[in-house]
């Protein structure tokens, strides 16, 4: 399959790009490296370009003779839409608008959307499933609902097959430490927490203690990206130019931040201060994954299911490489 991979040099696009690849798939990065990385992908496979430039957009995806489409491009910083919802609106759902308008002119008619659990917000019930009301908590959120609805009417009215990824936290890194996960800033707790024992920063901050949690701190659903990328991949496969489907992908086990901060410590054997603050606007206490549905009907099998082996491939990575893709290039 020829497959277009927006933002395709980023963390979890680059993931999904690099197993396309070694699954024997034709697969192209389009990504303006504002946060995506050069090394991460082979360089031939790369195409620098903006998201809101459709006719460059038709044009890589004609010469490239794309069937389908995987949509990572989005800004992703939870408290920046806060304070700059502008900047998120703008480049989501712009870009989003832009790159369906080029997929009507290339003649590209399926598409797998990066969606995000942050759109079920404040949820009471969880694990969430895909029925589950969503009601998000930020304008990060806000702008991951509107494009799936968009994605819904332009199915509806210019014949597209689609297939919505709600993905829980992505975390890790390859299990030979060649790549992994490189923000700047960084914002991933849990990159920030190994970043202690790299010596790169003397303390971790916790965003509130006083949660209705079991220890008061927010709980996430942590998926490895190896495991990202295979869900990406059956999910391809099974959308047809008349899909409309959903998926959960996550792992249906939460780990709040201080269990994460104690995984941390005993995957690296060291001690890792930390101090409590207030918390950040727009989190909401506790999201957790039901993924039966992905399991059932794809066949999905996430092989990471324990917190600390996760960790221990981000550690591997972090301390191969602890200024992550700038070291490569040197």
């Amino acid at each position: 399959m020829r497959v277009f991979v927006t933002g395709g040099a980023g963390y979890v696009g680059s993931a999904c790009l690099r197993l396309l690849l070694a699954e024997g798939h034709d697969a192209i990065a389009y990504d303006n490296l504002y946060k995506g990385h050069r090394e991460a992908i082979p360089a031939e496979r790369l195409v620098v370009g903006d998201l809101h430039d459709t006719v460059a957009l038709t044009k890589a995806m004609q010469n490239h003779g794309s069937e389908a489409v995987m949509h990572f491009a989005a800004a992703t910083d939870v408290g920046e839409s806060v304070t700059n919802p502008d900047y998120h609106f703008s480049n989501n759902i712009g870009g989003t608008l832009s790159l369906l308008r080029a997929m009507r002119e290339a003649g590209v008619q399926r598409m797998l959307f990066s969606s995000t659990c942050a759109t079920y917000g404040d949820n009471p019930k969880p694990p969430m499933d895909e029925t589950a009301a969503q009601i998000p908590c930020s304008p990060y959120a806000r702008t991951k609902l509107a494009v799936e609805w968009m994605i819904r009417d332009f199915a509806q009215a210019y014949g597209l097959g689609f297939t919505l990824l709600r993905y829980f936290n992505a975390a890790g890194a390859d299990p030979d430490g060649e790549f992994g996960e490189d923000h700047d800033p960084e914002l991933h707790l849990i990159p920030l927490v190994l970043q202690v024992p790299l010596g790169k920063r003397d303390k971790i901050y916790l965003f509130g203690d006083d949660y209705p949690t079991p220890d008061g701190t927010c709980i996430r659903d942590y998926v490895h990206t190896d495991d990202l990328a295979s869900a990406h991949l059956l999910a391809i496969a099974a959308t047809t130019a008349r899909t409309a489907e959903v998926f959960n992908i996550g792992t249906g086990q939460g780990q709040s931040v201080k269990q994460i901060h104690a995984a941390c410590e005993a995957v690296t054997g060291r001690r890792i201060p930390f101090e409590v603050v207030k918390r950040r606007p727009g989190d909401a206490p506790a999201l957790v994954a039901n993924p039966d549905k992905l399991v059932t009907r794809l066949g999905w099998k996430p092989r990471y299911r324990d917190i600390s082996s996760v960790i221990e491939t981000a550690w591997k990575w972090h301390q191969r490489y602890p200024n992550g893709y700038q070291d490569k290039r040197r």
